[in-house]
């Protein structure tokens, strides 16, 4: 068998948290903007050209996107942020996995609620296509939440057949 390598990329979408950023931060450059013109004379220019940018690269930092890859059984998720930054956020193999399931199903108990690391690598929690992986990753009770691509979790049952439901 050759291996396996599999990947997807997630956009994530915008919610009201990051719109009240984006606006604090236009706000605040406006306000910056304002005191610039009329309190630096001479390098005012300068400055809003400083804030401009300043501004731009904190509003761009609020496009993220996570990428799934899957290679043998193995799955790796990094956060992009505005296709600038590259960070991985969770590794592991399948065969750490207890479980592989929909949210929207009833292997998701309440009790998973309560583990403290919770990492949410989705669009949005409210897609209908998310699943959810539990695990011990890093000495601590984990729930994974991403939204993996039919062949991922066929390919995850094929290493772990009872832990993975596809409903």
């Amino acid at each position: 068998m050759g291996d396996i390598f599999l990947e997807k990329i997630v956009q994530k979408r915008k919610d009201a948290k990051d719109y009240l950023i984006i606006a604090g931060i236009i706000i605040a450059a406006l306000i910056l903007m304002f005191f610039a013109v009329n309190f630096v004379p001479g390098m005012s220019l300068f400055f809003l050209a400083g804030i401009g940018y300043i501004s731009y690269l904190l509003i761009t930092t609020r496009n993220i996107e996570y990428e799934y890859a899957v290679t043998n059984g193995d799955l790796d998720i990094d956060k992009i942020i505005a296709q600038r930054k590259r960070k991985r956020i969770f590794s592991a193999n399948c065969k750490n996995f207890e479980i592989v399931a929909k949210l929207k199903s009833p292997h998701f108990s309440e009790h998973y609620k309560t583990f403290r690391n919770q990492m949410d690598c989705t669009s949005s929690l409210n897609s209908d296509n998310v699943y959810f992986i539990v695990l011990n990753y890093k000495n601590e009770q984990t729930v994974v939440y991403f939204e993996p691509s039919e062949k991922m979790l066929n390919s995850f049952k094929t290493f772990i057949p009872r832990k993975v439901f596809i409903d």
